[in-house]
């Protein structure tokens, strides 16, 4: 199946907290493990760069987990950032150690500091040209910054995106049942990831399907 592109922002308020006030408490905590299930025995400290950080569940995730990090959540999407600053004045864990800004990559104000992590959840297959997020971890990645990329794994066709959206999304609400189909079309397979990544110099990494719908690309950049 040729993959079919989404809109690259969920600028819409509604949209926004629809995701937001989704039941991601199991697979996002599963990021969480499987980053430390690739990375065995680290203990982060220092500083984190979360792209496409959504309204900032995966940024918080990481700076409880992690207490000696601070994070900096980079997204597009106006409504998602102020859903992130909204959660970020009521969290009394992370206090000031999660940020977050609103920009486009290439071309968000990202600090030009050194970064102990680089992750990134379901952004890739938003973006029309994946290039950007290749490169900006190119970027910004140190030589011993640990790189955790998941994100969905395209179908072979309608009929399995359909079926995997009635089995994995049949309670939530239509909102979120389109735009889980929508995102199932315009992800990648592993071998268009792969080559994503050598293009923008990143063979170093690995990419792995880690289930029936996701894949993760991770490693040190090298």
């Amino acid at each position: 199946m040729q993959r079919v592109t989404e809109p690259e922002l969920m600028n819409d308020l509604s949209q926004a907290m629809a995701y937001a006030e989704a039941d991601f408490d199991e697979a996002h905590s599963r990021i969480v493990e499987a980053f430390g299930a690739y990375f065995p025995g680290v203990e982060l400290a220092g500083n984190i760069l979360d792209l496409g950080c959504g309204p900032g569940d995966i940024s918080f995730r990481f700076a409880v987990r992690f207490p000696a990090i601070s994070v900096i959540g980079v997204d597009g999407a106006a409504a998602m950032i102020e859903l992130a600053n909204q959660r970020k004045a009521r969290e009394a864990m992370t206090g000031d150690r999660v940020s977050f800004i609103k920009g486009l990559i290439p071309g968000a104000a990202i600090p030009r500091i050194s970064y102990a992590a680089i992750i990134s959840n379901s952004l890739l297959h938003h973006l029309h040209d994946p290039r950007v997020l290749w490169e900006t971890i190119a970027r910004y990645a140190g030589a011993d910054t640990l790189i955790f990329v998941a994100d969905l794994l395209r179908p072979p066709g309608t009929a399995e995106a359909r079926r995997l959206v009635d089995e994995y999304a049949a309670g939530e609400s239509e909102t979120l049942r389109r735009d889980f189909y929508n995102s199932l079309l315009a992800a990648f397979e592993p071998r268009e990831v792969e080559a994503q990544l050598a293009a923008a110099g990143l063979e170093g990494l690995s990419v792995e399907v880690i289930s029936d719908r996701h894949l993760v690309v991770h490693g040190i950049k090298g």
